[in-house]
């Protein structure tokens, strides 16, 4: 026996995923989490038993429902699906699939449409983090056709701003979790950020890298991989995460000066396996790390003149723009707002089945 449950799957910016209701998926961790893995196939490499995409940027699933919290439209809740464990990791941020809430909120009736844009305020239950997702919506229906291009993504979309109203330490408690721009961890300078992702920044020359390399040329460098990993579960603890044997966070990422035009190149580990782009907030993160004063992103860092910054953010297959509004002095900016642009497209709504034994 198999149960029918309502989903759509959607691309989110960079990333792709299963979207469910709330109400149609169990409440309780362990229940949910066994739905869960049984609807992506995992665990297993090829996730050849479900939905996933046998890749951990294609193996995510948003949980919506309809906000109780005055002034909020949405909850959403974000769901890492191990490819290769029997994993669920609600603890981090996604701002790829968060694109997509959006969109579902207002296909699934959660959100009314108002006039040719819509404007819906979404809190990210992980960590509460509140954003505003401006989504096209003429004559009553979501428009996922236009001219915005996002790399990694083929083609064009309508796009979809995002902005974020509290993103500062929403997973660690603070923007710098350790109280420094800067800490050293076997002889390594880095820092350790959250503005809406748990990153650690390191130069790619403290590892005997350019920062240029390809994704699969450091993955193969197992050396540096073990090197990379004992930082990681040093800088767990500092970062107020405790032990990250088995999470998600911090996200790993070497910095080098920029190389086709932008404000900084980057190759971010997910953590283990190197990103062939960067993620949205772990962009952001990089981005609010550049104009940090001693930090070893602002030492290989091309800043823009000015309050609002427009900071692009290399990575393997392009470059994310972030758009930072700084504050207080060069000394000690302080980042008063934090946005950027995405863009989503539904590609199959219908129900994924799932063992009647997953319920039980």
């Amino acid at each position: 026996m198999q149960r029918a449950i309502p989903c759509l799957i959607m691309r989110g910016g960079t990333s792709k995923g299963a979207y469910f209701l709330a109400t149609d998926i169990p409440s309780d961790p362990a229940g949910r989490d066994a739905v869960l893995l049984a609807a992506m196939g995992s665990p297993d490499p090829r996730q050849i038993d479900g939905m996933g995409g046998s890749h951990p940027l294609t193996s995510k699933v948003a949980i919506v429902s309809r906000s109780e919290e005055p002034g909020i439209d949405i909850d959403f809740l974000f769901a890492q699906v191990s490819v290769k464990e029997a994993k669920v990791d609600t603890t981090p941020n996604c701002g790829n699939i968060l694109a997509g809430v959006g969109p579902f909120a207002i296909e699934r009736g959660l959100v009314v449409p108002a006039g040719d844009v819509t404007m819906v305020t979404v809190r990210t239950l992980n960590t509460g983090t509140i954003a505003e997702l401006q989504i096209e919506t003429p004559g009553g229906r979501v428009n996922y056709q236009g001219d915005a291009r996002i790399d990694g993504v083929p083609g064009t979309s309508a796009p979809i701003p995002i902005n974020f109203l509290d993103a500062e330490g929403s997973v660690c408690g603070a923007l710098l979790p350790t109280g420094r721009a800067v800490d050293v961890v076997d002889g390594i300078p880095l820092t350790c950020i959250d503005n809406g992702m748990p990153v650690v920044l390191m130069k790619a020359s403290s590892f005997g890298k350019t920062g240029y390399e390809s994704p699969a040329e450091l993955m193969a460098d197992q050396e540096m991989r073990t090197r990379i990993e004992a930082v990681r579960l040093k800088v767990g603890p500092m970062m107020n995460l405790g032990d990250v044997t088995n999470k998600v966070v911090p996200k790993m990422t070497l910095v080098a000066p920029p190389a086709a035009g932008g404000s900084i190149a980057t190759r971010s580990f997910i953590p283990h396996e190197c990103h062939s782009s960067i993620g949205v907030f772990a962009a952001v993160s990089v981005a609010t790390a550049c104009v940090l004063p001693g930090s070893p992103a602002h030492d290989v860092a091309r800043i823009p003149e000015g309050a609002v910054k427009t900071m692009s953010v290399e990575h393997p297959t392009g470059e994310f723009t972030v758009r930072l509004e700084v504050e207080g002095t060069p000394d000690q900016p302080v980042i008063a707002r934090a946005g950027l642009l995405r863009t989503a497209r539904a590609l199959m709504d219908g129900a994924v089945l799932v063992p009647e034994s997953a319920f039980s």
